[in-house]
């Protein structure tokens, strides 16, 4: 070794050292590139019968051996650690499926309570021949389901007026249908 070399090794680090860590390094890496060929298959066909998708089992396969990765040296049973952290992992994609469901769930109920609005052509047509002054705070709060401080913000209006300016157009609104809607809020 040269005097460069030895130079640019950390203190009391010698050759022989360095040629071991290599050696222990590389036996890791074989370790776990056997540890791979030898469970990622089931693990992912394992998974691919929860989630019942062959590209998120995969993605979640490999996160699970991503993690495994990070902690290898502190882990005892690899198998384990990646069928535990598989588990996890699809839990947690059930949960966001559900979240993403419920989401749907939510937007499509407000979609057809909208059309309902929009197909409804008196209501429609009754808000449309409002006064500007009151159509335009009451398409931007029950339309674009904003809230009363920022239409107040959009219009250069008071918080106030606007209010007052909702609860005329509802009564305007009330006294041109009748009784033909029962609930007008």
């Amino acid at each position: 070794m040269s005097g460069e070399q030895a130079a640019a090794l950390p203190a009391g680090t010698t050759g022989v050292t360095t040629g071991r860590r290599r050696a222990a390094i590389r036996s890791q890496e074989r370790a776990a590139s056997e540890l791979f060929a030898a469970v990622y298959p089931r693990l992912a066909g394992w998974v691919r019968r929860l989630v019942e998708d062959d590209e998120t089992a995969h993605e979640i396969a490999a996160e699970a051996f991503t993690r495994l990765w990070a902690r290898w040296a502190r882990v005892e049973e690899p198998s384990g650690f990646l069928y535990v952290t598989a588990a996890n992992l699809v839990r947690d994609h059930w949960r966001k499926l559900e979240r993403e469901r419920g989401a749907m769930r939510r937007v499509t109920a407000q979609e057809q309570q909208k059309q309902h609005h929009e197909t409804d052509p008196s209501v429609r047509m009754l808000v449309q021949s409002l006064p500007a002054r009151l159509r335009n705070p009451a398409l931007l709060y029950y339309y674009a389901d904003l809230p009363v401080r920022e239409v107040a913000r959009l219009l250069g209006r008071r918080e106030g007026t606007i209010k007052a300016d909702l609860h005329a157009a509802r009564e305007l609104l009330r006294a041109e249908l009748g009784g033909h809607h029962d609930r007008i809020a």
